[in-house]
């Protein structure tokens, strides 16, 4: 596939364009496009004055410490905090000359998009192995289906692109659902690696739009340079620093996250509607009847996630609140 020239790609989340889709759709939406906890981590006061002054040094020092801690970085020297994930992949990707780069998918499509306006030339690969780009990247829990590829697989891949002058980027945006002892935040010290870790996504709070990039000391200095000074608001500063050392939060939003999914299997089993994959956060499922269950859902104002380029597929994030559930329950009632 040519990515050179793709726009940047529809993602779920646009209530506007559900809106214009679906107008007699009742409202609001049960918005299950996205891979977002729906149920966010209780903001805590802000000073005014945080959205007065510009961003101090030392609050981005707390935020990266914290980072360090929550995600066993070897040190917040590794630690680069950025405007959301998204905001690193150009940087990143401009880290290497423009050559070959390798996607395991698949995937998350941003990344492909981003390593050819960068100059690279992209293949998209199905097997781990076929990973041998000087820029190669894996998602991992993958998005939309949840696999995961060993940690002992990923540091061998490492291994091998650290000897040719190559670089992996490991896109751990959902493996705060899945387990820390899937990611590879501890091995960043060894080079030719970068982590990245999504706020928003586990937190529930993706419009603050805080992310990092965990990687050599080298390689953070590069991207906080090409990142410039008070690339991280003041509120996201204050609210990620005592998110991540929530550990009470933390540990019982990964039990409710996996008691949801369960819970939203159990409905879409009732519907018919098979479970191939997913998260914690998501899941995905795989039907023939995929595009009449999106009109449909849709119709009653629950929005899914589809892919045009697999049409067989749906992706449902989790319901929030109970009423958010019940709506769900009776429009998949209503597809039979």
């Amino acid at each position: 596939m040519d990515y050179s020239n793709n726009p940047p790609l529809l993602h779920g989340g646009n209530l506007g364009a559900a809106a214009a889709l679906f107008p007699g759709a009742p409202r609001p939406f049960v918005d299950l496009s996205t891979g977002i906890n729906p149920l966010a981590y209780p903001l805590p006061p802000l000073a005014p004055e945080i959205f007065a002054r510009l961003p101090e040094p030392d609050a981005l020092a707390r935020l990266q410490a914290a980072a360090t801690r929550h995600y066993g970085a070897p040190s917040p020297a590794h630690v680069v905090a950025a405007p959301g994930t998204q905001s690193l992949l150009p940087h990143v990707a401009a880290l290497l000359r423009p050559g070959g780069a390798a996607i395991l998918g698949p995937t998350y499509r941003e990344h492909a998009r981003v390593a050819a306006a960068a100059g690279h030339r992209v293949e998209e690969v199905a097997d781990v192995g076929r990973l041998d780009a000087t820029l190669s990247v894996v998602v991992n829990p993958n998005n939309p289906d949840g696999r995961l590829v060993p940690k002992a697989v990923l540091l061998d891949l490492a291994r091998r692109l650290r000897a040719d002058g190559g670089l992996l980027v490991v896109d751990e945006a959902f493996v705060d659902v899945v387990g820390e002892d899937h990611s590879l935040a501890a091995e960043v010290g060894r080079g030719s690696l970068i982590v990245l870790r999504s706020f928003g996504k586990f937190f529930g709070l993706a419009g603050l739009r805080l992310g990092f990039a965990l990687a050599s000391p080298e390689i953070a200095t590069r991207l906080r340079n090409a990142l410039g000074p008070w690339a991280v608001s003041g509120p996201a500063l204050a609210i990620g620093t005592t998110a991540l050392a929530d550990q009470e939060w933390i540990e019982a939003t990964r039990v409710r996250l996996n008691a949801a999914a369960a819970r939203l299997d159990g409905l879409l089993g009732e519907a018919d509607l098979a479970v191939v994959g997913g998260t914690p956060l998501f899941r995905l499922i795989r039907t023939a009847r995929a595009a009449q269950a999106f009109d449909r859902l849709g119709a009653a104002g629950v929005l899914v996630r589809r892919f045009p380029d697999r049409p067989g597929l749906l992706r449902f994030g989790l319901p929030g609140p109970e009423a958010d559930w019940e709506r769900l329950r009776m429009a998949l009632a209503r597809m039979g």
